[in-house]
């Protein structure tokens, strides 16, 4: 599939056809509360199963990810931005960037140990700019291997929606943690009625807004409110939150599919000392 030019933002959802409608009033039913356990306890393996399979040919590096967040590039030359990669795959993101900026040290992790592996074994992985390494953000304390208060920039892009709900928080409040007061965290991932949500069939429902693939992996489909939500409770400040609606061409197909994501920038409030004390 090649990405078409119909690219608009916007605070609104795109109205479903009758048809998108009736398809997911009708899904009603959810996955038994055992598979459901299953999917949880077995997500790892899950994640690791498809990198073992895909290795690194499944995601196309992100060279698309400064034109967005324009944050990511150093504003002077003496200036050393330190990012955050949560959720780092096998480094379609922090390589390119690390290629193309040179005042920039790479943080990166990724709940797949296999995809860490693979981070490191890259022949571009160099430990005097970059350190990876294996975490469950909704468990373990990111502060055991990012100092607190030290991150510039920190980036979720395609992470958080395969989380279970109820353990966002946890993981907004563990980057929270580590960014400098004035950092802000680079967002972006699915949004509701989006194409990939659109074509599950029935028995693949978890809750409202989240499903499982095929392969085990999940995923959630935010809505602006939703997101804004999570971030406020988290502590964050919301710079802006839009939906990116593009259109994906599938030219050999002859289909043109809806794609919606949500974009968005969250500041950890920097405090100062009367306002502490007060």
């Amino acid at each position: 599939m090649a990405e078409g030019d119909a690219v608009q933002v916007s605070k609104t959802l795109r109205e479903l056809t009758e048809e998108e409608r009736l398809k997911l009033e009708k899904d009603t039913n959810l996955v038994t509360d055992y598979k459901q356990k299953k999917f949880e306890v077995d997500a790892q393996k899950n994640w690791d199963l498809f990198y073992k399979r895909n290795t690194t040919k499944f995601f196309k590096d992100r060279h698309w990810t400064k034109r967005e967040f324009t944050e990511l590039i150093p504003r002077k030359e003496d200036e050393k931005l330190v990012i955050f990669e949560v959720g780092c795959g096998v480094g379609n993101f922090m390589f390119p960037l690390l290629e193309e900026e040179e005042n920039i040290y790479f943080y990166a992790c990724d709940f797949s140990k296999r995809a860490v592996d693979m981070v490191k074994e890259n022949p571009l992985y160099d430990t005097e700019r970059c350190s990876a390494f294996h975490c469950d953000i909704t468990e373990s304390e990111l502060t055991e291997n990012v100092e607190p208060d030290s991150v510039d920039l920190a980036t979720l892009i395609f992470v958080l929606s395969a989380i279970h709900p109820d353990k966002m928080m946890f993981a907004l409040q563990n980057i929270y943690k580590v960014l400098k007061p004035g950092g802000c965290l680079l967002f972006r991932d699915y949004g509701l009625y989006d194409y990939a949500m659109l074509r599950f069939n029935p028995g693949h429902k978890l809750s409202d807004n989240f499903y499982v693939r095929q392969d085990g992996t999940r995923a959630f489909y935010f809505t602006l409110d939703c997101l804004q939500d999570l971030a406020k409770k988290a502590g964050y400040s919301t710079l802006s939150c839009d939906y990116v609606h593009r259109q994906t061409v599938n030219k050999k197909e002859g289909l043109s599919v809806p794609r919606i994501f949500v974009q968005a920038k969250f500041v950890k409030p920097v405090i100062n000392i009367t306002e502490q004390g007060s």
